[in-house]
């Protein structure tokens, strides 16, 4: 199914409400773990559950972005996530993360960068990569953050064509590089 058409107003409201009171980056928060649970099969089948109540799929959506955003959800948060849930519209929600940070680049001119690691990333290490980032190019940014089991350890961090490879592979290969000439 094409999202687009569904997500672009709720991606523009949600970008209006963001620039009134300049909650940017708690939204974008709110929306990437929409995108996560989303993308969760067993959420998906909960969700799709006819013998479940509509309220107990509610209550247990919103436990759990509690859960991944550590915190409560303001009231114009938890009316959304109530509006997309009586509208059937959890799957829309990675095409809204994506609307709202495409609005959200083009007003303050930010970065994204794609961070790949070789494990989740607590919320401390993402705002720490992020706060790096941004002194590092003088610029506000955002990261889209995935999980590849294959690096070991480290980070992959990407911009475009631009790769800055922190992983413990890269260093390995390195090293293997290095003795393979002598």
């Amino acid at each position: 199914m094409e999202f687009i058409t569904v997500a672009k107003p709720y991606a523009n409201a949600i970008f209006e409400i963001a620039e009134q009171n300049k909650s940017h980056s708690d939204w974008r928060d709110v929306l990437d773990a929409g995108a996560h649970l989303a993308n969760d099969e067993d959420l998906q089948g909960f969700i799709a559950s006819p013998s479940v109540t509509s309220g107990n799929k509610a209550v247990a959506v919103r436990a759990l972005f509690k859960s991944i955003l550590a915190r409560e959800l303001s009231a114009e948060e938890l009316a959304f996530i109530n509006l997309v849930l009586s509208n059937a519209r959890l799957g829309a929600l990675p095409t809204i993360l994506s609307l709202f940070d495409k609005s959200t680049d083009l007003i303050g001119n930010a970065k994204v960068f794609q961070v790949t690691s070789a494990y989740k990333l607590s919320a401390k290490a993402k705002k720490k990569i992020v706060s790096d980032l941004s002194d590092k190019y003088k610029t506000s940014v955002s990261i889209d953050t995935e999980v590849d089991g294959n690096l070991v350890g480290g980070l992959i961090i990407k911009d475009g064509d631009k790769v800055i490879d922190l992983s413990i592979q890269a260093r390995v290969d390195g090293l293997n590089l290095c003795l393979s000439i002598n």
